[in-house]
C-alpha cells in the first residue's frame, strides 16, 4: 500500500509532511505535492503532519478522489523530488478552505 496525496493539497501545497519522510517519496509541482508510489515505504509519517488532511492511505482514499492515485503515480514520474520543508504559498491559509480545486491542479 502507498500514501496518496489529494485535491486537498491544490494551491496550499505545505511541506510539513516533506520534513518527516524517510525516504524522500514527495515530489513537487507548480501547485501541490504528490507522493512517488514507487518510493513511498508506507510508514504513515506524513498523514499527521499535514496541516489540510489531504493524504491518505490508498485504501482509505475516499470516492471523489480516487482519481488522485492514477494522478500521483502519473506526476511523480515528472515532477523532481523535494526534500526540504519550504514556504508554502502567501494565499495557502485562504485556499485551504476550498474544497473542490481539481480543476486547478498546474500539471
Amino acid at each position: 500500500m502507498t500514501y496518496v496525496v489529494t485535491e486537498t493539497c491544490i494551491k496550499c501545497k505545505y511541506t510539513d509532511c516533506v520534513d518527516v519522510c524517510p525516504v524522500d517519496c514527495f515530489r513537487e509541482g507548480p501547485n501541490m505535492l504528490v507522493i512517488d508510489p514507487d518510493e513511498c515505504i508506507d510508514c504513515t509519517l506524513c498523514v499527521a503532519e499535514c496541516p489540510v488532511e489531504a493524504i491518505f492511505a490508498e485504501d482509505d482514499v475516499p470516492d471523489n478522489q480516487r482519481q488522485f492515485l492514477e494522478i500521483n503515480a502519473e506526476l511523480a514520474k515528472v515532477w523532481k523530488p523535494i526534500i526540504e520543508k519550504i514556504d508554502g504559498p502567501p494565499d495557502a491559509d485562504e485556499w485551504a478552505k476550498i474544497k473542490e480545486k481539481a480543476h486547478l491542479l498546474e500539471k
